[in-house]
C-alpha cells in the first residue's frame, strides 16, 4: 500500500525519504535526525513507534530542530490518547497529528486526518473523501457513541473490483458483503464520537466476547501499557466451557517478573478504568510478541496457537519464532 502512496507523492513534485532499519538503533532519535537533516515536512510512522518513544522517555524536540515538520501521520494500530499528549508535548506543539486507518485491500483510508478540522485527543478526525463511512450494530442500525462495525454504505473510488482466481466473485462478496448485504463491512471495531470523529478499538474478528459483552482489545492495551513495567501486551479470547475467557500476555521491562503485586495492579487498573468484564481470567508473561513485518500485533495467530490450530501465512510475520512461547501453556489448560 505505502509503495503506491509514495509513487503518487512523486507525481505532486514531492521528494520522498525512506528509512530501512531499526528506528531505535542506536536510539529512538534516528528518524528525527533524518527529518532535521533533510527538511521533512510530512513524517509517517506507526502508532507503536510513537508509544515506544513515549514510554522510553525520549523527547525529540529537545534534541532536534523540527521546524520543517508540519504533519505527523500515524497508522498501523490505534493511537492512544497518551500518545497524542506525547507528540504535542515532546515532539512539536504546532504540527498536525493525523491518525489514519484504512487497508491494503482498498489502497486508501476510510478515516483519517483533516488539515482544516480540530484534532481531538485520542480521535481520528474525519471519514475520508468519497467514503460513506458509518458504524453499524449487529442489526445494521447506525450507532453513535458506542462501538460497532466499520461499514461503507456506498461504493467508493478505490473499491477493488474483485479477487484473483475468483471468476464468479463469490469469495470477494463473502469477504466484504455477506454481513450486511450490499454494504462493505471492513472488519474494524470502531466508534463515532460526539465530534463526528472516530475511535478504532481493534479488529472485529479479534474483539473479545466474555459473557456476550464485546470488548475491543485496544481498550485493554491502552490501560495496561500505562503501567510502567509493561512494555507491551497482547490479548486474546480463549473458548472454554461454552464461553470465552480473556487471556492477557505481557512483555515486561528487562529484569522485571510478573509477580502477584504487578498482576494485582493490572487487574485493579482494568476494573477501575473500564469494567470487571475487562479483567483477564489469566495473565501470563512472555519474552516476545509476534507481529507482522509492518509492526501490527497478530492477535489471530496467538489465538490459533493457544487453541492448537495452525497459523497460516507465517511468512508475513517479522518474528514467527515468538509463537512458540504461546504453545502448550499449562496455565491455559486449567
Amino acid at each position: 500500500m505505502m509503495w503506491n502512496w509514495l509513487v503518487s507523492a512523486l507525481g505532486s513534485n514531492a521528494a520522498i525519504v525512506l528509512y530501512d532499519g531499526n528506528p531505535f538503533t542506536p536510539d529512538g532519535n534516528v528518524l528525527f535526525g533524518i527529518a532535521e537533516a533533510t527538511g521533512i515536512t510530512h513524517m509517517g510512522v506507526s502508532a507503536k513507534y510513537i508509544d515506544a518513544l513515549r514510554t522510553t522517555g525520549i523527547r525529540p524536540q529537545t534534541a532536534h530542530d523540527l521546524q520543517s515538520v508540519r504533519v505527523v501521520l500515524s497508522t498501523g494500530s490505534p493511537l492512544s490518547p497518551e500518545s497524542f499528549d506525547f507528540v504535542y508535548r515532546d515532539v512539536k506543539p504546532d504540527l498536525h497529528l493525523a491518525s489514519i486507518s484504512g487497508g491494503t485491500d482498498i489502497l486508501s483510508c476510510f478515516v483519517g486526518g483533516s488539515p482544516v478540522d480540530p484534532v481531538y485527543r485520542g480521535e481520528i478526525q474525519v471519514s475520508g473523501l468519497g467514503m460513506a463511512v458509518d458504524v453499524f450494530d449487529t442489526e445494521g442500525l447506525s450507532l453513535r457513541g458506542q462501538p460497532g462495525e466499520l461499514v461503507c454504505t456506498a461504493s467508493f473510488p478505490s473499491m477493488p473490483v474483485g479477487f484473483w482466481n475468483d471468476p464468479d466473485g463469490s469469495r470477494y462478496r463473502a469477504s466484504y458483503f455477506e454481513r450486511f448485504p450490499g454494504i462493505w463491512c471492513h472488519g474494524d471495531w470502531i466508534e463515532r464520537t460526539v465530534h463526528n470523529g472516530f475511535i478504532i478499538h481493534g479488529r472485529s474478528d479479534a474483539v473479545l466476547n466474555p459473557g456476550g459483552v464485546r470488548i475491543g482489545t485496544a481498550e485493554i492495551y491502552r490501560c495496561v501499557e500505562q503501567i510502567d513495567d509493561v512494555v507491551e501486551a497482547i490479548c486474546v479470547g480463549q473458548e472454554r466451557e461454552g464461553d470465552v475467557r480473556v487471556i492477557l500476555f505481557v512483555r515486561l521491562k528487562e529484569g522485571v517478573m510478573l509477580n502477584a503485586g504487578l498482576r494485582r495492579r493490572i487487574v485493579d487498573d482494568l476494573r477501575s478504568t473500564y469494567s470487571p468484564r475487562h479483567v483477564p481470567a489469566v495473565i501470563l508473561q512472555v519474552n516476545d510478541i509476534p507481529r507482522t513485518r509492518s509492526g501490527k500485533l497478530t492477535e489471530l495467530a496467538v489465538r490459533n496457537v493457544i487453541h492448537g490450530l495452525p497459523v497460516s501465512n507465517q511468512e508475513a510475520l517479522a518474528n514467527p519464532e515468538a509463537l512458540a512461547e504461546f504453545e502448550n501453556r499449562p496455565e491455559l489448560a486449567s
